[in-house]
């Protein structure tokens, strides 16, 4: 009697747990996420090249459009007069090429 009581806290224990605890073992709340607030958008209004690293004689990895819509991830100050931003072009992760260049650098 004492094990069946024993194996019916720990059933119990082992279903009825886990829906009150969060996910990955941290409860945060929206308020401490500040994801949305940190986020910049861009939209380019000249063609501009997206660099591999924050110098002009990087290796260029592509050409940016006019109206092209970029996230800036971060701002580099290289000289007084020369500041690059880290950013990411906007795509669709799972309909786009996962070989696409998504994320350089532009000289603001």
């Amino acid at each position: 009697m004492n094990n069946l009581l024993k194996n019916f806290c720990l059933i119990s224990f082992a279903l009825i747990a886990p829906i009150t605890l969060p996910a990955g073992g941290i409860q945060k709340s929206l308020i401490q996420n500040n994801f949305s607030h940190k986020t910049k958008e861009i939209i380019l209004i000249s063609n501009t090249f997206l660099y591999s690293f924050p110098e002009s004689n990087a290796k260029e990895l592509l050409v940016l459009n006019v109206g092209t819509t970029l996230s800036v991830m971060r701002n580099w100050k290289v000289m007084k007069n020369e500041i690059w931003a880290r950013v990411e072009l906007a795509s669709n992760k799972i309909l786009d090429d996962p070989n696409k260049v998504t994320k350089g650098w532009i000289k603001m």
